[in-house]
């Protein structure tokens, strides 16, 4: 699974519980779970799914495929801004690859990566639904529309 172990603390084992309980320890709720322990984490490595699964009694096989599967959980820690760059038909039409390689060289790092202080991790998405905005970069929570490769240093700037 992820090659960092991890070392969760007791209170961390407690949430995840709690979180597990909330959700009546129901492998129905698989989903939920993952939602509210990502929520809590801020990502969900291997050491995180294993507690799932003796709550739940969920095969942490089956854990690991649901994380893997879905784009929206990650198994690596993201950084305190998480930059996205929407790469559906519109953005990437509009120049959203140019954006994302700026990205890519100010940061010094790779789709998936997050920089070595923790302030940025940087991904890719499908598509955010902000097509008349083309190309778009989110940043944690707050949207950029038609972003050029130039505005990638002022909006780095505005997290310093």
């Amino acid at each position: 699974m992820s090659s960092i172990k991890i070392e969760l603390r007791q209170e961390d084992v407690n949430k995840i519980g709690e979180i597990c309980a909330s959700f009546n320890r129901d492998p129905q709720e698989l989903i939920n779970i993952l939602h509210g322990c990502q929520e809590h984490f801020g990502y969900l490595p291997a050491e995180i799914q294993e507690v799932i699964s003796s709550e739940t009694g969920i095969p942490v096989a089956k854990i690991y495929g649901v994380v893997t599967f879905y784009s929206f959980f990650t198994m690596t820690p993201k950084g305190k801004h998480p930059i996205s760059i929407c790469m559906g038909t519109a953005c990437y039409v509009r120049g959203a690859e140019k954006v994302l390689d700026e990205f890519k060289k100010e940061l010094n790092l790779q789709v998936g990566q997050t920089t070595k202080d923790g302030k940025f991790s940087l991904s890719s998405l499908r598509c955010v639904g902000a097509c008349g905005l083309a190309p778009v970069v989110l940043v944690g929570d707050k949207t950029y529309g038609r972003v050029a490769p130039d505005d990638v240093k002022k909006i780095l700037k505005e997290y310093e």
